[in-house]
């Protein structure tokens, strides 16, 4: 069963299940999460809690050991297996395979990992983990469902935010759920009436948001102009590289021109997202930016990137910043641009 992190409590108190899946890229939803399950099978008799950690130095024994431990006078027991950021070794997921029928009543079992992808979910060591047991994607929201994410999150503190103060509050801890957590929790303090303003989040608050140059190729080929110079901002003051944006943003320029060629040989948009193997979630923004860029505009903003590329590499200064703040407008912009 797939559920999301805000349905995982009303579920415990429903029952437990053999296994818990809590991957993601958001550890302020994985530790809320496995706090969760923690403090509900504790509250039935689970008094007895081990950690391991899938890496190469793991010894399996140990962990089939715990399964079979049990005896009339021990307590029941949670095991927790910590999943690396490189994910499972062949070897190590064929152990959790043959882990699972050792599941029983008196045992729980949390996986705990990096974020999966379709792929992942459909290996056979996730399916077996989650075929009696619940699966909780714990990822950052994106800025589409920070909202109505803030939105419960004030409802469980007894806040009442008005849409500005949900908007700022967005905008000031998008990518940081952790920051986002403690300025609720302050507000809460600070505002005894949970009424939440403008003013008041201003007068109480400081911005917490941070960026990913992977949000930042998500603003541009929506065409979203003042997002996309809002990250770039956030992502000069906190000193990242230009390189890598300028890394990250060509590789989509050269996807977006293969796209083109795709199109103009008669494949349709399904089988050309199909063949490059473009992500779900992001065919909104290449359907955008395919529509307002065309093959000679491409290649204009390549050509730009490149020069300030040059002259990034060449002059060492700050002044390509400006430059790469006018691409990202001309990626974003309708209207022809001039090199």
């Amino acid at each position: 069963m797939r559920i999301f992190p805000e349905q995982l409590l009303p579920q415990l108190n429903k029952n437990l299940h053999q296994s818990y899946l809590l991957f993601g890229n958001e550890p302020l939803l994985k530790l809320e999460a496995q706090d969760q399950i923690r403090k509900c099978a504790f509250r039935q008799g689970f008094e007895e809690k081990y950690t391991f950690t899938l890496d190469k130095q793991i010894d399996w024994n140990l962990i089939i050991d715990c399964c079979q431990a049990l005896s009339l006078f021990s307590s029941r027991q949670i095991i927790e297996l910590e999943v690396p950021d490189s994910g499972l070794s062949a070897a190590n997921a064929n152990q959790l395979k043959a882990l699972i029928p050792l599941l029983h009543n008196d045992l729980i079992l949390i996986l705990i990992g990096p974020r999966v992808t379709k792929a992942q979910e459909n290996t056979q060591w996730f399916k077996k983990s989650s075929q009696n047991g619940i699966f909780v994607p714990c990822n950052t929201p994106d800025n589409q469902h920070l909202p109505r994410f803030i939105q419960n999150r004030c409802h469980k503190l007894k806040l009442i935010p008005d849409p500005e103060a949900i908007q700022i509050l967005a905008q000031w801890h998008e990518g940081n759920l952790l920051a986002l957590a403690q300025s609720l929790e302050k507000l809460a303090l600070l505002y005894p009436d949970g009424k939440l303003t403008l003013l008041r989040i201003e007068a109480a608050l400081n911005r917490n948001n941070h960026f990913t140059p992977f949000q930042l190729t998500d603003a541009l080929l929506a065409g979203k102009a003042k997002r996309a110079q809002r990250i770039v901002r956030q992502l000069e003051a906190e000193g990242v590289e230009l390189i890598i944006l300028l890394r990250t943003i060509q590789k989509d320029l050269f996807q977006l021109l293969k796209l083109h060629e795709e199109f103009s040989i008669g494949l349709s948009q399904q089988q050309a997202f199909d063949k490059y193997r473009i992500w779900q979630n992001k065919r909104e923004f290449y359907q955008s930016a395919l529509q307002r860029l065309s093959t000679r505009r491409l290649q204009q903003l390549i050509l730009l990137l490149t020069q300030i590329e040059i002259k990034s590499k060449s002059e060492f200064g700050n002044d390509t910043w400006p430059l790469f703040g006018q691409l990202c407008i001309d990626m974003c912009s309708i209207q022809a641009i001039t090199i």
